[in-house]
């Protein structure tokens, strides 16, 4: 499904500098995308009201706005593997074995401490969420032990897991018990109050963790020996095949996703319906909607040239150092927001999910004031994402440039 079972071998090679550009420019993209979600979160005045995926309430341009970020963390997730899958044709499967287990570990501590910090400035951490940065993390943790496994197996078992998980949908576990929040962690998206804490399983693991493998897989169209003609189309055909998949499954309305699509009173809201699939888990639809223009976007972006273009793949060779620093910068511009119209500090600290919180019903602006904070966190950022960049290409003997 996403790559052949066996090392490709094709006649001629390519530069390694583009093959990496592509895969840096689709994150780059998708990066500057999830900013708006995030703005929008924390500004968006229907944010605090309704889900802006809801046919009763929204309107197209506020659909679009959240539907275009699903985009995000499975290219996300999807694009860790594949830059897995380089490291380790690099260093080998051992090294790249430490480096995922200690790389993974990483991240759950960021997801707990300094990036819950972002999300909710509590200093409490009564709230404690796992999602995409937990996601990756254990991810990784368990590509560490299946890179040992036969390249089939990993295929093979994530295709299994994206494919197959759906039909789970109807199977949940009652209460607050360990085993309730460990069905959750697998599949169940949920929360649990214990004690002092809430817990709340945003990304449960085996669909995102089929995702990774499924990139790990990926990496194979981009070993060296690739002839750059030939992975593009190889790109066009899985890209417009996922996408034919999507269409053909998600208009049977059967299987692939729990929210079924219906006739709306008009064609337009009919369309939003088909195309509202589920991401908590990620459905079968969600990820082939996903992943299909991905595949398309990277065919197309080897030839992108341009300082746009440049930009943007600077911008995705720090994703995490972007990520964290996107959201404090988020939280505080908000925060200062608040406090110009009427609020208090402590309304803009959480001990909910940031749009549930019900201090906030009431605050917000509209969607353009939305767009234009998008556009000035993204251009902010930019200067001090491109001083990393240019920090972590000069100074590559410092190790722990890798973990951020």
């Amino acid at each position: 499904m996403i790559a052949p079972a066996t090392p490709i071998q094709a006649p001629s090679l390519t530069t390694k500098t583009a093959r990496i550009e592509s895969i840096d420019l689709l994150r780059g993209v998708v990066m500057i995308i999830m900013a708006l979600d995030h703005v929008r979160d924390y500004f968006h005045a229907d944010a605090f009201l309704y889900n802006p995926l809801d046919l009763g309430k929204t309107s197209v341009a506020l659909f679009f706005t959240r539907w275009i970020t699903h985009f995000c963390a499975p290219v996300f997730v999807f694009l860790a593997g594949t830059s897995a899958f380089m490291v380790g044709s690099r260093k080998g499967k051992k090294e790249l074995s430490a480096f995922l287990l200690k790389r993974g570990l990483w991240l759950l501590v960021l997801e707990v401490t300094i990036i819950n910090f972002a999300w909710f400035f509590s200093i409490q951490f009564s709230l404690i969420a796992l999602t995409v940065i937990w996601a990756l993390g254990m991810g990784m943790i368990i590509l560490a032990g299946a890179v040992h496994l036969p390249f089939k197996a990993i295929l093979g078992l994530g295709v299994l897991l994206v494919a197959g998980h759906n039909l789970l949908d109807s199977v949940h576990v009652q209460g607050s018990g360990i085993d309730a929040i460990l069905w959750s962690i697998l599949h169940d998206f949920n929360g649990f109050q214990l004690g002092h804490f809430f817990l709340f399983v945003g990304y449960p693991l085996l669909p995102w963790t089929g995702i990774m493998l499924l990139g790990y897989c990926f990496g194979q169209l981009y070993q060296p020996s690739v002839d750059a003609a030939w992975r593009r189309q190889i790109l066009l055909r899985l890209g417009w095949t996922l996408i034919a998949l999507f269409v053909v499954i998600r208009g049977i309305n059967m299987y692939g996703d729990p929210a079924r699509w219906s006739i709306q009173p008009n064609p337009v809201y009919t369309f939003l319906s088909f195309l509202n699939v589920t991401k908590y888990p990620p459905s079968l639809s969600y990820i082939l909607v996903t992943l299909g223009p991905a595949m398309l976007f990277l065919a197309a972006a080897e030839k992108f040239r341009g300082k746009l273009s440049q930009y943007l793949v600077g911008l995705g060779r720090v994703p995490m150092f972007y990520y964290i620093l996107h959201l404090y910068l988020i939280h505080i511009v908000a925060l200062v927001a608040a406090l110009a119209t009427g609020y208090s500090l402590a309304d803009m600290t959480f001990t909910t999910w940031v749009t549930d919180s019900p201090n906030l019903k009431g605050y917000g602006f509209s969607l353009g004031v939305t767009y234009v904070v998008w556009a000035g966190v993204v251009l902010s950022l930019y200067p001090l994402c491109l001083w990393y960049d240019r920090y972590k290409m000069n100074h590559r003997e410092k190790w722990w440039l890798s973990y951020l």
